[in-house]
Parts: structure tokens; C-alpha cells; sequence
């Protein structure tokens, strides 16, 4: 396989003379096999290269995690001495991720076998509670489990049981994630994670019944946080950017206008298939998770024409009913994490400046617009799908057009 990937006869010899040469080599045939496109075959083999160089792969014995994660720090050391790499959390995930592959497909991974965690009953049971008695959406109970998980696992490092925790360890773990740099809404929410769960846990009568109450997060204030969307015209040229031939700018183009136009979720998005797509009726079926439904949309003429030649021109022919797929190989659905690589490198290259830069900031960017226009809060909380208007009222927290107006009006002959 490397003297089909490699042209240059010094950078195949460095190849084929490396450690492990014929274990690279099946591998990354593999891959190629697999579907993949020939720029991720050479990305995935000159990473190769650099593990096997640090990691001795030599012999029969398992190699562990944690052998692994040594091998990265060194090269990600190596890399920071000589100024390669400004941040080290990039390189050092893809170490070890092409590591930990390469030796899974080689039989040579240690196995470690996953200890169970502590209470892992207990959340099972909270999550059916959610999904069976309180209705809640699978996201909801997700995130919500998820800090419960997180908590347990804390409280077995502190060799406690959840039957004994007391309100001060709950403290200290929330004491403990404000140290690791979490802002106040993430620990208020990881707080009211918890009283759900202590609630629940009461209930059962596993816990005292005051026990819930007595946790408290930080003190958040009704609307305390602005909008942190782009202006209107930043989101204007950032869509504008994509008018191009380019593959993957026709796809962008097509999430882009979703994002900024409808106001869409990622989740939203990357869950659109072919069939949300009404073209005989112009009407875009959207899936909204939290309601349990999908909403439909009038397919304007630009996001019909921008999803259309995408379709057309663009999507690659499988299998997948999903709307949006990978352009290289290999071809899968997007996922709603990669729409953050899709949306903040743009905005950064356009200078286009607001305190977050992913595809969220598109919804509050449309909302925002919304407001400009003179639309209700009903109105707007019906576009963009809200399920309480608690929600769109943070919209409508700061008119700065109309803190302009009242700025520049004089007083002086009232004086």
C-alpha cells in the first residue's frame, strides 16, 4: 500500500524502512479498503509512523492505555520544545486514537476490563423515571444522567457509597468542577441535575426527604445572559462565503442557510433526511426532539435552490436516507459536533468577532434579527421551536437599536 500512497521514493523508503512496516501497512489497507480517500490513507499512515517510532510495538505483550497515553505526552513534549504546535490537545488526541486503532486491529490492545460503576442501578432507574413518569426528552435524560454518572464516579474515587454522601461532598464536587474552570450555568445546571436525582432517590426512600433541597448551585438571575450571536450582516457574508463550485461549500451553504435563516439546532440538522424534504408541496419537515414531532417549515426559494443543487451536484449516492453526508470517503452522516468545524473556522477567516463562534450562535443571530423585524415573542418562539416562552424572552432583553434611539434623542428642551 505504501508505494501506491507515495510518489517520492525518500518518503517511501522512510515508510518501508520504519518499525512495524508490515503492521502499518496492513492497516492502513485496511482502511483504504474500508472506503477511505487517499489523503486520509496518508494522513492515517504518516501518524502511524510517529506512533510506531514512540511506541515500542515490538514482541507479542498487550500494550496498555496507559502506555499509550505516556508515548503521547513524550511526542506532544517533543512537539511543544520546538515550537511545532501551540496546543497540545489536538495532537496528543489523534496519538492516541490512531494508537489505540492500530493495536485493536493488530490483536495487541490490553483489555482492561471495565469495572462496573458505583450505583449504576440507581441511574438506570432514574432514567426510566424521566423517560416513563416525567416525560422528558432523550437529550434531557442523557445530559441529566450524565452529571449523576459523573458525581458517582467522584464519590467511589472518595471511597463513599450514594446511600452515606452527605450535602458537604456535594459541595466539594461541585466546589471541585468550578476549580476545573466550569462557568456558573454549567455547575447550576450540574446542581439541578443532582436535586432531580436525590428527589427521585427520596422518593424510593433511599435518602432523607430534605436531602434534594439542601443542594444549591450557583445563584443565577432571571436573563442575566445576553444573546452571543453575530450581527445580522456578519451572518449575511458568512453565508455569502460559500457561493462557490466548491463541494463543500454547496453542502455548507445548504446548513448554513438552516442554521441562520430557520434557526435551527445542529441536532436538527444533521437529523434531516431525504424524505423532510416536501418538493411537491415546498415544505421542509424539521424534527424537533424535545416536542416529540416534526415541524414543518415553508421551504424558501433560496434554501430549496441551496438544498436542491446540493443533492444534485454534491451528496454522494448510498444507502443513507440522512440529508447531509461527508464529502470524502469514508461516506457517513454528519454528526452534530462536526457543524461546530463547519461554521467557526469561517467566522474566524471573516473577522467576524461575537463570544462564541459555532452553529448556536446562528440561532440566537436569527432570533435576534427576528426581534429587529418587530416579530412577537410568540411568533419568534414558534420559529425557532421553543417549548416555554421563558426561552425567547432573553431576546428581547437588550434592543440595542432602540437604546440608540432613546441615546441620541435630546432632552435639552425639556430641561
Amino acid at each position: 500500500m505504501f508505494e501506491t500512497l507515495y510518489r517520492y521514493s525518500q518518503v517511501l523508503v522512510r515508510h518501508l524502512e520504519g518499525p512495524a512496516a508490515e503492521e502499518r501497512d496492513r492497516f492502513v489497507t485496511d482502511f483504504v479498503e474500508s472506503g477511505a480517500a487517499r489523503e486520509s490513507a496518508l494522513h492515517l499512515a504518516s501518524e502511524l509512523l510517529l506512533v510506531a517510532q514512540r511506541l515500542d510495538v515490538g514482541g507479542a505483550k498487550a500494550i496498555s492505555a496507559r502506555e499509550i497515553a505516556a508515548a503521547a505526552d513524550r511526542w506532544v513534549r517533543h512537539q511543544q520544545r520546538r515550537g511545532r504546535i501551540r496546543t497540545s490537545h489536538f495532537s496528543r488526541r489523534r496519538f492516541v486514537q490512531v494508537a489505540t486503532d492500530w493495536l485493536r486491529f493488530l490483536g495487541r490492545l490490553e483489555i482492561v476490563p471495565a469495572t462496573p460503576l458505583a450505583g449504576a442501578n440507581f441511574v438506570s432507574e432514574f432514567a426510566a423515571f424521566m423517560r416513563l413518569e416525567r416525560g422528558l426528552s432523550p437529550h434531557t435524560i442523557h445530559n441529566r444522567c450524565w452529571h449523576v454518572q459523573e458525581f458517582l464516579r467522584w464519590l467511589d474515587e472518595q471511597q463513599c457509597s450514594v446511600d452515606a454522601v452527605s450535602l458537604e461532598q456535594v459541595d466539594a464536587f461541585l466546589t471541585m468542577r468550578g476549580a476545573q474552570g466550569w462557568r456558573r450555568i454549567s455547575i447550576a445546571t450540574a446542581a439541578g441535575a443532582l436535586r432531580t436525582f436525590f428527589a427521585h432517590m427520596a422518593a424510593r426512600g433511599l435518602c432523607s426527604d430534605g436531602f434534594a433541597g439542601g443542594i444549591e448551585g450557583p445563584r443565577l438571575f432571571k436573563h442575566e445572559a445576553l444573546p452571543v450571536g453575530p450581527r445580522w450582516e456578519d451572518a449575511q457574508r458568512l453565508i455569502a462565503c460559500t457561493d462557490t463550485d466548491r463541494p463543500k461549500d454547496i453542502r455548507d451553504r445548504a446548513i448554513l442557510l438552516l442554521l441562520t435563516v430557520y434557526g435551527l439546532r445542529c441536532g436538527e440538522v444533521v437529523a434531516l433526511t431525504l424524505d423532510d424534504v416536501a418538493w411537491d408541496r415546498d415544505i421542509l419537515h424539521v424534527p424537533r426532539p424535545k416536542q416529540r414531532c416534526k415541524q414543518d417549515y415553508p421551504l424558501t426559494t433560496d434554501i430549496g435552490n441551496a438544498i436542491l443543487r446540493y443533492v444534485q451536484q454534491v451528496r454522494p449516492a448510498g444507502d443513507s436516507r440522512r440529508l447531509f453526508l461527508t464529502i470524502k470517503a469514508p461516506i457517513r452522516p454528519l454528526a452534530a459536533s462536526s457543524l461546530h468545524y463547519l461554521v467557526a473556522p469561517r467566522m474566524r477567516a471573516l473577522d467576524i468577532h461575537c463570544p462564541r463562534q459555532g452553529p448556536h450562535a446562528l440561532r440566537h443571530a436569527c432570533a435576534t434579527h427576528l426581534v429587529a423585524e418587530g416579530l412577537s415573542l410568540k411568533q419568534i418562539g414558534d420559529h425557532l421551536g421553543h417549548r416555554s416562552p421563558d426561552a425567547t424572552r432573553t431576546y428581547a432583553k437588550v434592543d440595542l437599536v432602540g437604546l440608540r434611539q432613546v441615546a441620541d434623542f435630546s432632552l435639552g428642551a425639556l430641561l
